[in-house]
């Protein structure tokens, strides 16, 4: 008989976990090419296909660049960072970058772009435009998404096509929550691990994520720290179902896992 392999866990899509990270907003940082320069905006918002909504400065050296550069746009690239639901020592669980150039819109169609912001994600500094902040807008050429799912390019169309999961803007108070009232849930998810894990002393277990197909758990160990997603036995689109599959993972003591 051949060796048995250990197949690794339905985890959701590059473009799917792109737009949940999207969607969480996050911590984002405009890229230059030399790639010494980071410049936070005041605001950001992203649309589906990867296209970006910036607020900075009126007066920002960036915004000059922008409006002085070439009129197909300044090269540019946008990177957001996910973190973790809770303090972890490593708090870091994916990277984000769109690719694209930078254009300034004008008047017109900045208020255009700042009300479409408003409907989706309203944000008082909005209300700055005009009155020392104005808008940048970053036309996606590419994407790049990098977690312990895996790494892969994305292109504008496969973003635009794909949703974000059904629980990104709801697992951190959860799990949250979780860890604070219910620690006895990763006391009984421990048994999940891969037996290496498991062998480890003084090993913590923490949420890390958590996702229609399974919930991610980082094990904070002496010699580093590791990531382990334990999938789910169908996929869950409600919360009820969510606490249903979790449910069976905390009972049932034969999973698999990487």
């Amino acid at each position: 008989m051949g060796s048995t392999r250990l197949r690794r866990p339905l985890a959701p899509s590059n473009a799917e976990r792109a737009r949940s990270i999207a969607s969480r907003g996050g911590h984002a940082a405009v890229v230059g090419l030399d790639q010494t320069q980071r410049v936070v905006p005041l605001l950001h918002h992203m649309d589906p296909d990867g296209a970006a909504t910036l607020l900075l400065p009126t007066d920002h050296e960036l915004m000059t660049c922008v409006r002085e550069g070439p009129r197909s746009g300044l090269p540019a690239m946008l990177e957001l960072t996910d973190t973790a639901p809770v303090a972890l020592r490593e708090p870091v669980r994916g990277l984000l970058w769109i690719s694209g150039w930078l254009v300034a819109p004008g008047p017109t169609y900045a208020r255009r772009l700042a009300l479409d912001v408003a409907e989706k994600r309203p944000h008082p500094r909005l209300l700055d435009l005009g009155h020392g902040a104005s808008l940048l807008r970053l036309r996606p050429g590419s994407a790049v998404i990098a977690d312990a799912e895996g790494t892969g390019p994305l292109a504008p169309a496969e973003l635009s096509a794909a949703s974000p999961d059904p629980f990104c803007q709801l697992e951190n108070g959860w799990l949250q929550h979780l860890e604070e009232a219910h620690p006895d849930v990763f006391s009984s998810l421990a048994r999940h691990l891969p037996e290496p894990l498991r062998q480890k002393s003084g090993c913590r277990i923490r949420p890390l994520g958590v996702d229609r197909l399974g919930i991610r758990l980082r094990v904070e160990a002496e010699d580093g720290d590791h990531d382990v997603r334990l999938a789910f036995e169908s996929s869950a689109d409600t919360a009820e179902q969510l606490r249903a599959q979790v449910g069976l993972l905390v009972g049932c003591p034969f999973r698999a896992a990487h």
